[in-house]
């Protein structure tokens, strides 16, 4: 099985002084960095997903701003990894995503990121991943609170393994 790491949206805007700070930021950002290194050791392929509003007058991920950036600690974790651009929550949908993944021959996809209820999981559940053993890292993934995090962990555990990145590898 070739696994990869999906990244999604670990953007400023998330981020205490963005425009929608989310919680438990700090100890995701640390788990995901350190499951990047784990993944670089293994050569394991990163892929990271960047969402870009749409329309200028969005709250959050305006183009061109500091806050749709990827964070700098997954950029320097992850230096030569290819970035996704999404305008939606399935980083699937309307993106070159499936065949960044094609390419790599991925079979296996262990998924990182922010909007544990919404990115993640529209990810996970895309028709487009349905042809992927699909792994969300708990330890990996937040949103705006423990609660709707939980809830929304123990919604994909139905269809999908939820696991610590360290029993993922």
């Amino acid at each position: 099985m070739t696994a990869a790491l999906l990244v999604i949206d670990v953007q400023n805007d998330y981020f205490p002084d963005g425009a929608f700070p989310l919680w438990n930021t700090a100890a995701v950002l640390d788990a995901t960095v350190t499951a990047i290194e784990r993944a670089r050791e293994r050569g394991e392929p990163v892929v990271l997903v960047q969402h870009v509003a749409a329309t200028p007058d969005s709250p959050l991920f305006k183009a061109n701003t500091p806050g749709v950036e990827i964070h700098p600690r997954i950029l320097a974790a992850a230096p030569s990894a290819p970035v996704v651009v999404k305008q939606f929550a399935d980083s699937f949908h309307q993106t070159p995503l499936s065949g960044v993944l094609a390419e790599r021959g991925i079979d296996h996809l262990r998924i990182a990121g922010m909007m544990t209820q919404n990115c993640v999981t529209h990810t996970a559940l895309s028709h487009d991943a349905d042809k992927f053993r699909v792994s969300i890292l708990s330890d990996c993934t937040t949103t705006v609170d423990p609660a709707i995090h939980h809830f929304a962990l123990n919604a994909l555990s139905t269809r999908t393994t939820v696991v610590t990145d360290v029993e993922s590898a």
